[in-house]
């Protein structure tokens, strides 16, 4: 897909191929601290060369569209929830996955959390100057272990038995998973208790109705994640030694973008 570079006004611009905000750009001899989000942290996890040229070196990869279904059906999901974390109340789904003792938690910053463009979960990571954030969909309260839960909405559209097992093995939802474990370290560095489980609230859309008919019907299923944070700190430790080195790292041998760049520079264009 060819991107094209847009300003506010929806009108077509100069598109530099480089980011402008020096905010953005982290400079190994910087002494203030610099934001780093979940995103980018799952981007050096991905292809260290494509995270170093963007945070350190500036350069933009081309953009993609939003996912304007998803993110509705994340803003129904919020009204939901927020309607019973108001009451202090379990959702209606709660009690066909045995979550009975599960209520959405009550905070005065949950908005601040989910909000992952300007503020969100955050933590300055001890050693570093960096703060890692990341916004999360929903955080939930075991009542009887006194634990906070991370959440994340996901929706899809898949003919495959909607299971933990088969959710959790697709290699494409292992991005999900280092998603849970951040929002976990974040939580309990943010000094709160994390329930050892986060969980996946997956709709499902039906692919098999007889048509459309101005409606798309979900199956629901909440799919339990045993987290693991252990290794989130050390490797936020080898991603800031990455990013205070003059050393252009090597590309993840199935990177698409590295690719792409490496036979466009051989065609000489």
């Amino acid at each position: 897909m060819i991107s094209l570079k847009r300003n506010s006004k929806r009108e077509l611009t100069n598109a530099t191929g480089l980011r402008t905000r020096k905010n953005s750009i982290y400079s190994s001899d910087q002494s203030t601290y610099f934001r780093l989000s979940r995103s980018k942290f799952n981007d050096f996890i991905t292809c260290k060369r494509c995270f170093y040229l963007d945070r350190v070196k500036g350069l933009i990869s081309p953009s993609t569209p939003g996912w304007t279904l998803n993110e509705t059906t994340d803003l129904l999901l919020k009204k939901e929830f927020d309607f019973c974390r108001e009451r202090q109340i379990p959702h209606r789904s709660f009690s066909k996955f045995g979550l009975e003792h599960v209520v959405p938690f009550k905070h005065p910053d949950i908005e601040k959390w989910r909000d992952s463009l300007h503020h969100g979960l955050e933590y300055q990571v001890p050693g570093t100057n960096l703060i890692l954030h990341g916004g999360v969909d929903d955080v939930w309260y075991h009542t009887k272990s006194k634990q906070v839960i991370v959440i994340d909405y996901k929706s899809q559209a898949n003919r495959r038995e909607l299971t933990q097992r088969n959710y959790l093995s697709d290699v494409y939802h292992e991005s999900y998973k280092i998603q849970l474990n951040v929002y976990a370290y974040l939580l309990q560095n943010m000094g709160f208790d994390v329930y050892p489980k986060g969980y996946f609230f997956v709709c499902n859309a039906d692919r098999d109705e007889d048509g459309f008919y101005g409606k798309m019907n979900f199956e629901e299923a909440i799919i339990p994640y045993q987290l693991d944070y252990s290794n989130i700190e050390s490797m936020i430790l080898e991603m800031h030694s990455l990013m205070n080195s003059s050393m252009v790292p090597d590309s993840n041998i199935a990177c698409e973008n590295c690719a792409y760049a490496r036979q466009r520079n051989s065609l000489g264009v």
